[in-house]
């Protein structure tokens, strides 16, 4: 198996490590040469460009930040669009489903099976093969495509042809885990404000129906202050502000995810962008101490 991934952020470096942790032969590129780099000591082979990193590849694995990035890898100069060879292309990317049948159009038109793949699991899932996938997009790129994301996925939702349909879901997903991160941050921030320690809280919600995954990992980092990202708070805004781009496009009101969009820009203008998404506990416990907007 010959794989190619553009774009080894956190996650796509996971995704190429395990790929070669599970024999596959593995190229790739990035935008900041260095994170490319990084795997080169792993096994893998870095290509000047991300057409370069496609080349000889039985698929080929974007993983970048947004539309436009997306747009760039796929079409812009040395992308993978422009190159001879014709890999599947999966797209792991977080965008919008409007984006995503743009840019599977525009592989169509020349000659590319591609497939709309975004996951859920973050880097830790993808280096033991853990992630969950949601793929959509045309049938032939997802059977060729199925042994690379066997390799880091252990459950793989094919959606059918359409090619938005899998971001539809991603973004749905994207809103559930901001939502229980600011649930979870408001439980937070009272247990303390009422001077009850905030693990209290958590082993009375771990013990009924509504405990998460969230609340019986993460959330025990977050009252400890620690804030290391596997997915940043910057990252899980933009994907808010794309929900409801997309809920607007589709003549919805959503307002909770309206309300999440508004509580992740004020955190992120504040500074608070790089941080894991739990990060929002910081910008939640303190809006008390904060003046109010305009005052002064």
């Amino acid at each position: 198996m010959k794989v190619g991934v553009a774009g080894t952020g956190m996650l796509g470096a996971a995704v190429a490590r395990r790929l070669l942790d599970r024999g596959a032969e593995v190229s790739v590129w990035n935008r900041t040469r260095g994170k490319a780099e990084a795997l080169a000591a792993a096994g893998a082979r870095v290509a000047p460009t991300p057409g370069g990193a496609a080349a000889g590849c039985d698929a080929v694995i974007t993983c970048v930040r947004d539309g436009a990035a997306v747009r760039e890898v796929a079409f812009g100069a040395g992308g993978i669009a422009l190159g001879p060879d014709r890999p599947a292309v999966c797209d792991m990317s977080t965008i919008t489903p409007e984006e995503s049948r743009r840019v599977s159009a525009g592989y169509a038109a020349r000659g590319f099976d591609a497939l709309a793949a975004p996951v859920m699991g973050g880097p830790d899932a993808a280096a033991e093969g853990r992630l969950v996938v949601m793929a959509s997009g045309s049938a032939g790129a997802f059977k060729r495509c199925g042994g690379a994301l066997e390799a880091v996925a252990d459950r793989i939702f094919y959606l059918g042809g359409a090619a938005g349909a899998a971001h539809s879901v991603k973004l749905a997903m994207n809103l559930q885990i901001a939502a229980l991160a600011l649930s979870l941050s408001e439980g937070i921030a009272l247990a303390r404000g009422a001077s009850v320690d905030p693990k209290s809280f958590l082993e009375v919600l771990n013990a009924t129906y509504f405990g998460t995954g969230m609340s019986r990992k993460k959330a025990y980092r977050m009252i400890e202050g620690r804030f290391e990202p596997t997915f940043t708070l910057g990252n899980l805004g933009k994907d808010l502000r794309a929900a409801t781009e997309t809920a607007r496009s589709l003549g919805l009101e959503l307002p909770l995810c309206s309300l999440a969009e508004g509580v992740y820009a004020r955190a992120e203008e504040g500074g608070l962008g790089g941080l894991d998404y739990t990060g929002i506990l910081r910008h939640v416990e303190g809006l008390g101490r904060e003046p109010p907007r305009g005052a002064g």
